[in-house]
């Protein structure tokens, strides 16, 4: 009998290949992160590894075979997770494996910003010492952040700005019960556009969902602090992105850094590229090296776990376990 084989849609962490290659599994990289040819492709498939591709409709259905859908990362807005699940495809996930990584980026863009570090290194190559005598430059202790949505992510975002900045921090996340916000040293804020007027940096991390598309609009920039700085490590769909380019360029905020993009690589000309008072890093947050082993290795154990027929730790849709499509032998 053949081994069965998972599909790797874009390059992983060999670490997490080798422990499929370990437990006897074929892991077979993809020719393209093309959905059209993941569709071709997969048919064979018991198992498929994804990342920032998703796996589209056509290509969920094209394989006949999957057991498992892995998704290499938390967000799965790019995986068609409605049709996995009608289908009773288990679809995994790691929402542990870079919240570490994402938290520090998301504190190093608060300190970038508020230090004009780009700015900075480009007149020190420029030649320019006399920037160091223009006036704007942020120190963060004693300012408030504000963290907009307080799961994994945002817990850690606030313990690195609490014990390691000495900031304080109030937090907008009407899941979570206002104790376990406490608990953590942060103070709950009822209505984000309170959170929004008293924040001296506001960092996003909630899920792109229908009720958080764009809730950083026009109006609830205009609710924050001129010399306020905006994060977003999270899903770029959560701000408006014209609205954002219009508050910067008319300096009605100090500053903004972003990870994520509506689209991505940003189209030449875009209108975020020409503004000196926004940080724009390629979707790298989650990136580190430790970031990548740990979701590639996550990723991979919870395959091997699913192919034997054991529940896996991190389930996107737990409901089709019980009744959940068997691995066919190939």
């Amino acid at each position: 009998m053949k081994p069965p084989v998972c599909l790797v849609v874009q390059p992983i962490h060999p670490a997490g290949i080798a422990r499929l290659r370990a437990a006897g599994i074929e892991a077979r990289m993809a020719s393209s992160a093309d959905m059209a040819t993941v569709a071709r492709e997969i048919a064979p498939c018991q198992a498929v590894i994804t990342r920032n591709a998703g796996l589209d409709t056509a290509a969920v259905e094209a394989g006949a075979q999957l057991a498992v859908i892995a998704n290499h990362g938390i967000g799965t807005n790019k995986i068609d997770v409605a049709r996995a699940t009608a289908l009773s495809i288990p679809i995994v996930y790691t929402p542990t494996a870079n919240a570490r990584s994402v938290a520090e980026h998301a504190v190093m863009q608060m300190l970038a910003v508020a230090k004009r570090l780009a700015a900075c290194d480009h007149a020190v190559r420029a030649g320019d010492w006399d920037y160091r005598y223009r006036p704007g430059l942020q120190e963060l202790h004693g300012k408030t952040l504000g963290i907009v949505g307080f799961g994994i992510i945002g817990r850690l975002t606030a313990a690195i700005a609490l014990h390691g900045l000495g900031m304080r921090v109030i937090v907008y996340s009407p899941a979570v019960p206002a104790g376990e916000i406490t608990a953590q040293g942060a103070q709950p804020c009822p209505a984000l556009d309170e959170l929004l007027a008293q924040a001296d940096v506001v960092s996003l991390h909630r899920p792109s969902r229908a009720d958080t598309r764009h809730m950083i609009d026009a109006r609830a920039l205009a609710r924050m602090k001129p010399t306020a700085i905006l994060v977003n490590t999270a899903r770029a769909d959560l701000i408006d992105t014209d609205a954002l380019a219009a508050a910067l360029r008319d300096r009605r905020i100090a500053g903004a850094a972003l990870d994520v993009f509506e689209q991505e690589p940003l189209p030449a000309g875009h209108p975020l590229c020409g503004l000196d008072n926004a940080l724009l890093t390629p979707h790298t947050a989650g990136s580190t090296d430790e970031a990548l082993r740990a979701a590639a290795e996550q990723c991979a154990d919870q395959i091997i776990e699913v192919l034997a027929a054991r529940r896996p730790a991190h389930l996107v849709n737990p409901q089709v376990w019980e009744t959940r499509r068997l691995p066919v032998p190939a």
